[in-house]
């Protein structure tokens, strides 16, 4: 298993972040924990996901790169699990999961989810009610 990272924000990115202080490189795993507990039915942003992660480790954000080349490494196992229940913050599909947002629309179709391609970016219908709420 590999371990996930903590380092220093760098100054650079301090503006991006809003914060200075300490960021979360995950693993594959700890982003997996996560993701597994999102129930038929639910999704998950980016920013929660990343939220989350950075609760569990006590910093101040996790890395939206590592933690998106995570999800991806997740959808190529050969039992994935649920990653198309993740999302991004304005109910968009994500063009980096297998067969871009065509493949992650289907995944979610599959699940009775909605999506509206009306837009630029396809994005699920009423994503708003059904976000994971975590205690």
């Amino acid at each position: 298993m590999k371990e996930p990272v903590i380092v220093d924000i760098p100054i650079k990115m301090e503006k991006f972040f809003g914060c200075s202080g300490k960021m979360l490189k995950p693993s594959t795993d700890f982003v997996k924990a996560i993701v597994k507990k999102i129930r038929k039915g639910k999704l998950i942003t980016l920013e929660q996901l990343r939220e989350r992660l950075a609760s569990d480790f006590c910093v101040q954000t996790a890395c939206p790169s590592s933690t998106t080349k995570a999800l991806q490494l997740l959808s190529k196992e050969e039992e994935p699990v649920c990653y198309w229940r993740v999302i991004k913050k304005k109910g968009e599909l994500i063009t980096k999961f297998p067969n871009g947002v065509e493949g992650h629309a289907s995944l979610l179709q599959k699940e009775g989810f909605e999506i509206d391609y009306s837009k630029k970016n396809p994005v699920v219908v009423d994503y708003e009610s059904k976000l994971v709420k975590f205690a």
